[in-house]
């Protein structure tokens, strides 16, 4: 049978230009209801969209307080990791074991490593001479005490993952589908996680703009250079990153993002400078001193090793 041309819009009916298709489909979006948020405020869960170098997946995530969770299962994934062989563990003057999480990384960050190590340094001389008073030492314990039950009761993130690895579901549909199958998953041992199993629909995978993440996009937008960098996309990537960091128990990620490092010193320097006033630019003017290829290259680690723990589901 012969292909049908495609009928031509009538003559009397105006075409939309460019302006007006736009506006159509805002119109569309606002005539839309947005998603019932009372769900997953009622069981403290939020559905999360993630975008890595392979594709866009849907997970949840909660905060709880940290002496309510049992952490992952890594046991099982660290003796399959990819990023075993490229470790290099070398034997520092004490005879303790340090690990250097990405060759090209560490020989930019070397010069910043060593200020660090001289800081440290200082730190235990100085520990050693405190220790030796032990009314102080004492006090010292009561405080540790003190530590470990604020830590106890922080919120940490936990994130729909099983055996050390994120599941990310490339559908709204097969993300429900696999929490009403009842499967394992380190969420399941949250006190809400029953009633969301029953109650969840896939229309209610609608994850807000603050719970969705493009880790696809840092570490070109790095290589950008400072004027084409994206503060807001690198600030909301180091805090999923951090939170990622954590639940999954990947503690090379931890430190590269910890406080000191060149990639936190980033992250200040982004906060600030989309800050008004004299604490923006000097923000500004900080992010000006940072290496745009050193920052792409820790970025490149993190980004690989998130990846790397990452369960496709389709």
């Amino acid at each position: 049978m012969a292909r049908q041309s495609p009928q031509r819009p009538d003559a009397d009916e105006p075409e939309l230009d460019d302006t007006d298709a736009a506006a159509a489909a805002d119109e569309v979006e606002e005539d839309r209801p947005p998603a019932d948020r009372a769900l997953w405020e009622e069981v403290r869960i939020d559905p999360v969209e993630i975008a890595l170098p392979a594709g866009t997946g849907f997970t949840l995530r909660a905060y709880r307080s940290a002496r309510e969770l049992t952490p992952t299962d890594v046991a099982e994934r660290d003796q399959d990791d990819p990023f075993l062989a490229r470790r290099q563990v070398v034997e520092t003057e004490e005879d303790e074991e340090v690990v250097i999480l990405d060759e090209e990384f560490a020989a930019l960050s070397a010069e910043e490593d060593d200020e660090d190590e001289e800081k440290d340094a200082k730190s235990r001389r100085k520990g050693k001479a405190d220790a030796s008073d032990d009314d102080k030492a004492e006090d010292d314990e009561d405080e540790d005490d003190e530590d470990e039950d604020e830590a106890g009761d922080e919120e940490v993130p936990v994130f729909l993952t099983h055996k050390g690895r994120l599941l990310l579901f490339k559908t709204p549909e097969s993300l429900v589908t696999f929490i009403r199958s009842g499967a394992p998953n380190d969420l399941s041992q949250l006190d809400s996680w029953n009633e969301l199993s029953e109650r969840l629909e896939p229309a209610d995978i609608a994850p807000l703009d603050e719970d969705t993440y493009e880790l696809d996009l840092v570490v070109e937008n790095l290589r950008g250079g400072h004027d084409a960098w994206d503060h807001q996309l690198l600030i909301e990537a180091g805090e999923i990153a951090r939170d990622l960091a954590y639940a999954l128990r990947l503690p090379a990620v931890l430190d590269m993002l910890s406080a000191g490092s060149s990639l936190d010193d980033l992250d200040e320097a982004l906060r600030a400078s989309v800050n008004g006033g004299v604490g923006g630019f000097l923000g500004r003017r900080r992010l000006k001193k940072i290496g745009a290829q050193t920052a792409s290259l820790g970025w490149r680690t993190i980004v690989g090793k998130i990846s790397a723990v990452v369960d496709w589901r389709d």
